[in-house]
């Protein structure tokens, strides 16, 4: 048996051997023209990240693919290769919602690639700060979720903030309920983020109703919190179960199981068209009866379609509101440009946050 299994892989290997010697040789080549094309970069003081550029020759590459690696497997590979394009150029470093482990890491490392040096912070405000002061290049925020909807604090900062968006990534969400011993013997509370305990309130009353829930900072910090003590329970991602050490005592927890989070990339750099963008503003109207009818009328005269609308108080008192929404398009498109210029007319007040590539 072990013979003749062994007789029938021995040139398939051998094939797959050739194919990986020729594979090395030329991703050897194209890093070296990387290297050129960054030496072109540095003399034009031009960004060595370039979101729109790598979006396009991943939809290029699945384009031209007929199988049998799926899309998100190609994607998956030519984000690593491009990551370690982009490191042989510069190392580039991203803040992230901190510590180690959390599911804003993974988002980050999905986006960028793992060849990038993450600065782990313990905010979304210090997320902000860290990229605002050069101390990062870019910063990986949640803004959304499809169970649990905005996240306030990343909203309230994208309107006082320089930065712009330049990216995002919607991440399956997969909680689980790890403890140091890998069972619930002993335990007497279940920490993690508060969005986290709300996207699993509905598990935990029905299989752990005993356990007091207590929010913490982040779902990575509940988990290092769970290293050290046998009373306590994390509800936390594999990434923080493996980094932590931690046991899986109930996997796939969370009440929605198709639950997402979106995150959005923000950088001082403007990002380019890519042919599949969207355009993220804030705006606010001018408190009179139809004003957001005729604020919108703009999107729809030039063919602009909305595709996200969220709102937040002001905080003025006076009952006013910042809307905040996603329309298809870059804003340096004709119609998308065109619409913007009237809303900029109509508008009390007018953001625009970036333009980028969707997520697909």
């Amino acid at each position: 048996m072990d013979d003749d299994l062994n007789s029938r892989l021995k040139p398939l290997r051998e094939r797959i051997d050739v194919l990986d010697a020729q594979l090395i040789a030329l991703l050897n080549q194209r890093a070296s023209v990387a290297l050129e094309v960054g030496e072109v970069k540095k003399h034009f003081n031009a960004p060595v990240f370039r979101p729109e550029r790598e979006m396009q020759v991943i939809a290029r590459l699945q384009d031209m693919s007929e199988g049998p690696l799926a899309d998100e497997h190609i994607a998956s590979i030519w984000r690593e290769i491009m990551a370690a394009s982009r490191a042989l150029e510069q190392t580039i470093r991203a803040a992230f919602l901190g510590p180690v482990g959390t599911y804003s890491e993974q988002a980050m490392f999905e986006y960028f690639g793992h060849s990038i040096e993450g600065l782990p912070c313990p905010s979304i405000d210090e997320v902000f700060r860290s990229v605002e002061a050069g101390a990062a290049h870019y910063g990986v925020v949640p803004v959304e979720n499809s169970a649990e909807g905005a996240v306030s604090r990343t909203l309230d900062l994208l309107l006082q903030t320089s930065l712009l968006i330049g990216g995002e990534l919607a991440l399956p969400i997969h909680h689980n309920l790890l403890t140091a011993s890998g069972t619930l013997d002993g335990v007497t509370r279940v920490c993690a983020h508060p969005q986290a305990l709300a996207q699993c309130q509905r598990w935990l009353t029905t299989h752990a109703p005993h356990l007091e829930r207590q929010a913490v900072s982040s779902n990575a910090e509940a988990a290092r919190m769970a290293v050290g003590d046998t009373s306590v329970a994390a509800i936390a991602g594999d990434r923080a179960a493996t980094h932590y050490g931690l046991g899986v005592v109930f996997s796939q927890i969370q009440d929605d199981p198709h639950n997402r989070t979106r995150f959005v990339i923000i950088g001082q750099e403007p990002t380019g068209s890519s042919g599949h963008d969207q355009t993220s503003l804030i705006v606010s109207v001018t408190n009179e009866a139809g004003a957001m009818f005729k604020f919108l009328e703009p999107l729809a005269k030039h063919g602009v379609s909305m595709t996200r609308f969220e709102s937040r108080p002001a905080r003025s008192g006076a009952w006013e509101y910042y809307f905040y929404i996603d329309i298809e398009g870059h804003r340096d498109d004709p119609a998308v440009a065109a619409a913007l210029e009237e809303l900029g007319r109509k508008a009390a007040f007018l953001k625009i946050l970036g333009s980028y590539p969707r997520a697909r």
